[in-house]
């Protein structure tokens, strides 16, 4: 379990946009299998909704390299280098 407490006003630009300095946040991660992992998080804002809410979800194991979304987010460049990709390989090379 992860409790995150403490939340800024600088939160606002964030996942949680309507959070106030009163939010927390706690995490649960439970290995359900050997592929999969079920992960829960509960937001509780008195500020912000009339009472906390939850979001329950599996994480099934993927193959390969795993990139958190907000690494790429606004990375306009990234476009560009899947383009330069898909065009090597449309040409029988193997991209660089």
């Amino acid at each position: 379990m992860v409790e995150t407490t403490n939340f800024t006003d600088e939160a606002r630009g964030s996942t949680f946009r309507d959070a106030t300095r009163n939010m927390v946040l706690v995490e649960r991660f439970r290995r359900v299998s050997a592929n999969v992992i079920d992960y829960q998080f509960t937001v509780t804002d008195p500020d912000t909704w009339t009472r906390p809410w939850t979001v329950k979800m599996p994480w099934n194991k993927e193959e390969g390299l795993v990139y958190e979304y907000a690494c790429h987010e606004g990375n306009y460049g990234l476009a560009n280098t899947l383009r330069s990709a898909r065009k090597a390989e449309q040409a029988g090379q193997a991209p660089k």
